[in-house]
């Protein structure tokens, strides 16, 4: 893999825009894996850093690092408390309009990592915020209940931040994420992969704002919509494309 595209660096934090199926670090329940976010950035620049978050691994979009480890501190007490503001980009089935969703999620359990953790562990408070920017459809019969398919690109905004919040979400609308293996439909991902070549999930951290825990001031980093979320709306093909309103 080619360098890491930084975002924002400055003498105590580094951003980088992580591309889809890069794991953050090391993980034995990725075995397969042989590049990490992690140690390539920490080997491209020549000094350790220390993640202040997550991303999932097939999730792509802005991650933050901090070049010591009082700053990894302060970063993450302010994840944990909720006063950094994260924004994503996303391609999900059908149409969905603008709203909130306030929706419990029970934490995702990996039977052999989570094999002593609380399986009755109460369901946590989620909330989604989701905005509709473009809708398309298109002239194919990928689900035999209809003729055509449709799909609508989305500004989510999460206030809380559970495992797999937005794919879970998303998929409890009964839109789900294109691309996702474990909540999505496997029809529409298929047709994603062979008609346009997109073999990713379409879910992308696309902004984070955030007060610098050094100078105060307010940090406000984003990125564009990857090209790949935008196929199926520049499609020749398509019978209507609709700005959402």
């Amino acid at each position: 893999m080619s360098e890491l595209t930084i975002v924002f660096e400055d003498d105590s934090l580094i951003a980088i825009d992580k591309p889809s199926g890069l794991l953050v670090h090391r993980s034995w329940l990725a075995k397969d894996a042989r590049e990490f976010a992690l140690q390539m950035l920490r080997d491209q620049i020549g000094q350790r850093v220390y993640p202040a978050h997550r991303l999932d691994r097939p999730t792509s979009g802005l991650l933050l690092f901090a070049k010591d480890a009082a700053t990894a501190r302060a970063l993450t007490t302010a994840f944990t408390e909720r006063r950094v503001a994260k924004r994503y980009h996303a391609v999900v089935r059908g149409y969905l309009g603008d709203g909130d969703l306030d929706y419990p999620l029970r934490e995702e359990l990996d039977k052999i990592a989570d094999k002593f953790a609380d399986q009755d562990k109460a369901a946590q408070q989620a909330h989604t915020s989701y905005r509709c920017l473009q809708r398309v459809e298109l002239p194919y019969a990928v689900s035999k209940k209809h003729a055509t398919t449709r799909y609508s690109l989305m500004e989510l905004t999460p206030s809380t931040g559970r495992k797999h919040q937005l794919r879970r979400h998303m998929a409890h609308l009964r839109h789900p994420i294109v691309g996702d293996s474990h909540h999505g439909d496997g029809r529409h991902n298929r047709f994603f992969r062979e008609h346009f070549g997109v073999q990713r999930l379409l879910l992308a951290a696309t902004a984070l704002r955030f007060q610098h825990p050094h100078t105060q001031q307010a940090v406000d980093l984003q990125l564009p919509v990857p090209e790949s979320f935008l196929c199926a709306f520049r499609a020749p093909d398509a019978m209507s494309v609709d700005a959402a309103q």
